[in-house]
């Protein structure tokens, strides 16, 4: 019996029940698990060149006695019989294990019984349709591109009586088009619903690019410019700032590019407002440690807010666990619109950069939240509210405390999805939706 034609959560809900025949003495377990039923479509040239399916699930076991645990990763087949076998010899070699580790003075279990069951069974467009309806986009385009869609799964259960159950379908179509000189324009679209018209809204953007792109280059000389940075652009800020901006641990540790935002050193513009959403979400309401999440406010009005406490921050630092995951990086990280218009935006730029996308980024100073990185595909060079052509790769160095601080002059009304590209192992659920920033000075360094 594969997975396919027996209830996934039904499935999950077996080998639970049959762990906890299994557990003897004082043995307690927690029990992870991750599924997705995916298709994948690859483009080059306008034209499909790859189309595949994958479908897999695994369980993450851990067995604890006296503070002492083992974690062991089971590749599930979807056949009951073979599936519990696996589960006892999982079982067999962490019991085995548990003798020669020493107590972990961080463990810091949930001992609540709760339940969580959530099901966004979105429907999702026919791969067929969808192929036709970028292809015929795409006609006469050199378009590169990447197509997943699927549900994908998450559980968690332990000895205590805890259970989570949480399946979320979504898609995200990932692409770039290229002019025959090597400019490229990148964009993506993503959710739970395809609607051909704000597909269609999205493709014409980025063909209009595309054809700006063949406008003369302008070269800029190092400086500070007035810019707008696109939601891609934005999202690129944020997924660097997200790596210990938001961790409890780097905050206790001295380590967060926010320290001073925390210490009260430095400030952010009151336009911003950052908050780590749960409901409605396509992350699960829980985290794979055990701990429901919780709808957080990171930064309100520019003034620190929470901060995202795992179980191991919490039990060394004497906090409470919010549900952020082991790494405390945000899953559902939403920004607060403004009220700069769409249709607004080359005007209320005026003359500046034009900013579609950054690329490399890094911290050149992380203390002070001062980061580095590159402009690429669409930037353009604007002048009185009209562009005037696109600007040469170009490097900027400034700190998040001018970009979204003292330089940030507005932000779009409009805001936009963004799901996780990343397949490594397994589709991911994590998202963003952000709008756009129009910023009074941008540092280009070269």
């Amino acid at each position: 019996m594969t997975l396919a034609s027996r209830s996934e959560q039904q499935h999950f809900e077996c080998l639970i029940e049959h762990l906890r025949r299994q557990l003897q003495g004082d043995e307690g377990f927690t029990l992870g698990y991750s599924g997705e039923t995916s298709e994948f479509i690859r483009f080059n040239q306008g034209r499909v060149r790859q189309a595949g399916q994958v479908q897999q699930a695994s369980l993450s076991l851990k067995l604890i006695e006296h503070g002492r645990h083992a974690d062991l990763q089971i590749t599930l087949s979807g056949e009951p019989q073979l599936d519990l076998q696996r589960l006892e010899e999982a079982l067999l070699q962490l019991r085995q294990s548990l003798p020669l580790l020493t107590p972990d003075p961080y463990l810091l279990l949930n001992q609540q019984s709760w339940q969580s069951c959530v099901e966004q069974r979105a429907s999702l467009p026919d791969s067929a349709a969808v192929v036709q309806q970028i292809e015929q986009a795409a006609s006469g385009l050199d378009l590169v591109g990447f197509y997943a869609a699927g549900p994908i799964s998450r559980g968690f259960a332990s000895s205590t009586g805890a259970f989570g159950w949480h399946l979320a379908s979504s898609f995200n179509f990932d692409w770039s088009l290229f002019r025959a000189e090597g400019q490229a324009v990148k964009a993506q679209y993503a959710g739970q619903t395809w609607q051909p018209e704000v597909f269609a809204r999205r493709f014409a953007l980025a063909r209009e690019q595309l054809n700006l792109l063949g406008l003369p280059p302008r070269t800029r000389a190092p400086g500070t410019y007035r810019a707008y940075l696109a939601p891609a652009a934005l999202q690129e800020i944020l997924e660097l700032l997200a790596w210990g901006g938001f961790s409890a641990q780097a905050l206790a540790d001295k380590h967060s590019p926010l320290q001073r935002l925390h210490s009260g050193d430095a400030q952010l513009s009151p336009l911003l407002s950052l908050h780590e959403r749960v409901d409605g979400a396509m992350s699960p309401g829980f985290s794979s440690e055990g701990y429901p999440r919780h709808e957080l406010c990171l930064i309100d009005a520019g003034r620190p807010g929470a901060t995202l406490a795992s179980s191991r921050s919490a039990a060394e630092y004497g906090l409470a666990a919010n549900g952020a995951s082991p790494w405390e990086t945000p899953l559902a990280l939403v920004m607060a619109g403004g009220t700069l218009e769409q249709d607004a935006i080359l005007r209320r730029l005026g003359t500046g950069l034009y900013i579609g996308n950054l690329w490399y980024l890094n911290y050149s100073d992380q203390p002070a939240a001062r980061m580095t990185g590159m402009t690429r595909f669409a930037t353009f060079w604007v002048e009185n509210g009209q562009i005037q052509g696109p600007v040469n790769s170009m490097r900027f160095d400034d700190s998040l405390y001018r970009m979204l601080g003292s330089e940030l002059e507005g932000l779009t009304r409009e805001t936009e999805l963004s799901l996780s590209t990343s397949t490594y192992h397994e589709r991911q659920l994590s998202s963003s939706r952000l709008p756009g920033a129009l910023l009074s000075g941008l540092i280009l360094t070269l």
